[in-house]
């Protein structure tokens, strides 16, 4: 049996029974949760779930929708297909594999973003004689290269309105993004056609570009500290010597 998967936003009542009688009705139209991440907690009552759901090839997608509009007060924001073996990750998973290559944490975010985030695409960029420079990209990023862009510099995390700089790879687009040390130098979050990026998401994505800093700070502090020790023992045995 071929399955096909695809990532749901649904909006439920945030209380206990409510994903679950969510489940049961994807489950009663063939399909199969794999993967759920609760993205946010809303001040009227309910949450916001993506849900990564297997389908047999030959269901209608539509059975999805469906299946979750017959639980009271939930509602479907986006469905769409998921790249293939693709995963949900957590933030906590990121900062894990950025502690791992410190010097490389800024990089190593970006080809996470796309699984932290669900179905989207990231880019790390800087500005190079007032134009966009793109050191990294991932997953299916659009045309950004070479492109004057009014985002850049970026000095505060930043929704990114695609008028007349973009080119057409940016049509349906929703992006934001989020400066990375310096304002010259900014890591974009990205999805084609959606779903939209909620504060929350952003929030997040200032959040992991903040610990970038840190984390490459805390290797750069170190090494200083293991050359300082290695400079005061060599001091040390000449003055004894």
């Amino acid at each position: 049996m071929v399955l096909v998967s695809y990532l749901l936003r649904v909006v439920l009542p945030d209380r206990p029974g409510a994903l679950g009688a969510v489940a049961s009705a994807i489950g009663e139209a063939g399909g199969d949760i794999v993967g759920v991440d609760v993205v946010e907690h809303r001040s009227d009552g309910s949450a916001v779930d993506d849900l990564l759901v297997d389908l047999p090839t030959g269901r209608l997608l539509d059975s999805l929708v469906t299946a979750c509009r017959s639980v009271d007060d939930v509602t479907v924001e986006f469905i769409g297909h998921y790249s293939p073996g693709g995963h949900l990750h957590r933030d906590l998973e990121a900062v894990e594999a950025m502690t791992t290559d410190p010097k490389n944490a800024d990089t190593i975010l970006v080809d996470l973003i796309p699984g932290v985030f669900r179905s989207g695409w990231s880019l790390l960029v800087s500005l190079d004689g007032g134009r966009v420079r793109v050191e990294r990209a991932a997953g299916g990023a659009p045309e950004t290269d070479g492109y004057l862009a009014p985002w850049m510099p970026m000095g505060k995390p930043t929704r990114i309105v695609t008028d007349a700089w973009a080119p057409e790879s940016w049509t349906d687009v929703v992006a934001v993004g989020a400066p990375l040390e310096v304002p010259e130098r900014a890591i974009i979050l990205g999805r084609d056609g959606g779903p939209r990026i909620l504060d929350s998401e952003l929030a997040r994505l200032s959040h992991l570009a903040d610990l970038v800093t840190v984390i490459r700070q805390s290797t750069h502090l170190q090494q200083s500290s293991a050359h300082g020790e290695s400079e005061g023992q060599h001091a040390g045995g000449t003055g004894t010597a």
